[in-house]
């Protein structure tokens, strides 16, 4: 239905994972919306079908797991490496690995997988609940900056696709989804630039098969004689395989080469032998060439962005394709929704292409990389063994250095963030000796670690790490230690907090009086939520007793640290011992909406703790703080 808003705050094009995922958040913090895609109907089968460890746990974060899951994709916790045996006797398997290793503190270890329409629904789903539907078949035509209205400076010119219908709106902010083929980016003359002069044209085939291959149920990087495929086991009995066709490495390379579904499906039969493979049907099937490629920019005037896949295209190979496109849409979505909510200066916006670029630098120079190795050459068993075996050690093969850094970046736990305003540094605008203290093992810029502790109120074991929803909060976690230790610092600390100057008091909610006594997560402000977590067990903590009236209204968010944790087998608070703060004198982290750790701040008795976090507010908040 077409929205009847002539003024919105944001136009997104594109109803693909990175637009729902972005009007999802927007919608929930209360933003006017206008979403149109070109297509008749949400995807139908196809596209992209990975969900990986991390963003699984921000789906989770969302309240959108259990939907997913509801639909029993696939769940791949290994990966199986098959290899040519000698002699043309075909191929047999060499070794297999976790999808996410032990290494990687992950809630989720394995790759969910289904296709893409089905994820769209989920988010569809939810827009519907905030009356935001998507404006279909529709598609856009034209848009300027013309700053004639400053509060609505976007003119965005939209059609209807099969008729003249056509309308004008304006808006703060336009966000392009479109894909690789973007109108918008191209109106804006921002370029792809590629990282690897090799392009490769790939055939994926999803389809319900028979076989007597043993690890169709598993995720499979195969290598033969008559070429490679990548299995990925899907929903309903599907079967996805990506089969190389072309290289521009061939002598007779055409860019514009084609394959058959029967081409593919011969051409996968041959590299899967002695084992047989025939399709009962197939649902779905496309050929596309792959290159690794970057936008310039993402945007020129932080009011036009771009994200997903219109910034940046690489291999099928990597996996990375929806999964990195839900963080461009979620790390554009807080940053927004902090400028319009008058927490931050406009200038934060530009830190959206900055982080996102890096990342998506980072997982083209490895895809690159790695795709040539699984394109043109076959690993040993040992290699794979060592890759699988030496997460944590250093290695000169290559191969292993590839597989390695894959998996840390193809599970999302990868992601890190560089020093800015939001990452705490040493060159940080704000300098204080309780910054970083010694012992902390947190990086900033990376995802919080997962820590279980027990809920007082209730005593739930619970996840700490998601007991505050992707609100658009910042989420400050006051290791308070024990309170023999601690119980003056976390009372200067709150007295502080009220002062009239702190970040607490200047972004107090203007309707604190009326605030819903049932309110767990912003009853002060919804610049931030709060939570406590004593190192005791439950039976120990005494809320009353041990919190100032401030931090005691956060009931439901004081916590005990008394869960045992293999990680940290020894500690006496496996969730202070996680974070690297001291158990009994314990240090108060910050972490971004988006779920990474802005900085770290000791404890202690005074000031000068919450005037560090005040400090480090102030560089990018919209009004002063701590003066």
């Amino acid at each position: 239905m077409s929205s009847s808003h002539t003024h919105v705050d944001i136009v997104i094009v594109g109803a693909g994972p990175v637009g729902l995922l972005l009007a999802v958040c927007l919608a929930r913090w209360g933003y006017r919306i206008k979403l149109v895609d070109n297509r008749e109907v949400p995807t139908v089968t196809g596209r992209a079908d990975g969900i990986q460890p991390r963003s699984l746990h921000l789906l989770r974060n969302m309240d959108l797991k259990r939907a997913i899951m509801a639909v029993a994709p696939g769940r791949s916790y290994e990966v199986t490496f098959w290899d040519p045996q000698p002699a043309g006797k075909g191929i047999h398997r060499t070794a297999s690995r976790p999808s996410c290793p032990k290494s990687i503190d992950a809630r989720y270890p394995y790759i969910t997988t289904l296709h893409q329409g089905l994820i769209e629904r989920v988010f569809i789903d939810d827009l519907s609940k905030h009356d935001v539907y998507v404006q279909r078949p529709w598609t856009i035509t034209g848009f300027r900056n013309d700053g004639q209205d400053p509060m609505f400076p976007v003119v965005v010119n939209l059609k209807h696709v099969n008729s003249e219908e056509n309308e004008t709106t304006r808006a703060k902010y336009l966000f392009s989804g479109e894909g690789a083929r973007s109108f918008i980016r191209e109106q804006l003359d921002i370029s792809i630039h590629y990282k690897d002069p090799i392009a490769h044209i790939w055939g994926v085939i999803d389809g319900v098969i028979r076989t007597d291959f043993p690890d169709i149920k598993m995720k499979c990087n195969i290598h033969s004689d008559n070429g490679s495929v990548m299995v990925i086991p899907r929903e309903n009995n599907l079967v996805r395989l990506y089969v190389q066709i072309a290289s521009s490495t061939d002598e007779d390379w055409d860019p514009r080469k084609q394959a058959t579904p029967k081409e593919v499906q011969e051409s996968a039969k041959r590299i899967l032998k002695p084992y047989y493979i025939e399709w009962e049907h197939v649902e779905w099937y496309s050929v596309y060439p792959i290159g690794q490629g970057i936008a310039e920019k993402y945007t020129l005037d932080h009011r036009i962005f771009l994200g997903g896949d219109c910034c940046h295209t690489h291999s099928p190979k990597a996996g990375q394709g929806m999964n990195t496109a839900f963080h461009d849409a979620l790390n554009l979505a807080w940053k927004i929704h902090h400028v319009e909510g008058g927490f931050a200066k406009r200038s934060l916006l530009a830190t959206y292409e900055s982080e996102r670029k890096r990342v998506a630098e980072q997982l083209l120079d490895f895809d690159a990389k790695y795709a040539a190795l699984f394109s043109q050459r076959k690993a040993t068993a040992s290699e794979v063994d060592q890759a699988s075996q030496d997460q944590e050690g250093d290695s000169e093969n290559e191969f292993v250095e590839i597989v390695k850094a894959t998996t840390e970046f193809t599970t999302g736990y990868g992601i890190a963030y560089g020093a800015n305003e939001l990452n705490w540094t040493a060159e940080h605008p704000a300098q204080s000796r309780l910054f970083n203290p010694r012992g902390s093992k947190l990086r900033t810029g990376r995802i919080m670690p997962t820590a279980n502790v027990t809920r007082v109120a209730d005593a739930n074991n619970v996840q700490l790490e998601q007991e505050i929803p992707l609100n658009g909060s910042f989420r400050i976690f006051l290791f308070a230690g024990v309170p023999s230790f601690t119980k003056r610092a976390v009372s200067d600390f709150a007295a502080n907090l009220e002062k009239r100057n702190s970040f607490y008091s200047v972004f107090q909610r203007e309707d604190l009086a009326s605030v819903s006594y049932h309110e767990r997560h912003n009853p002060h402000s919804h610049f931030f939520s709060i939570c406590t977590i004593f190192a005791l067990p439950r039976v120990d903590v005494d809320i009353a007793g041990f919190l100032p009236a401030i931090l005691a209204r956060y009931h439901d968010h004081v916590y005990a640290d008394d869960v045992w944790d293999e990680r940290v087998p020894d500690a006496k608070a496996s969730a202070h011992a996680k974070m690297g703060l001291d158990h009994e004198h314990g240090g108060v982290l910050v972490v971004r909406p988006d779920g990474h750790v802005g900085c770290v701040v000791g404890l202690v008795e005074g000031s000068a703790t919450v005037d560090a976090l005040n400090d480090y507010f102030g560089t990018f908040t919209a009004r002063p703080v701590g003066e």
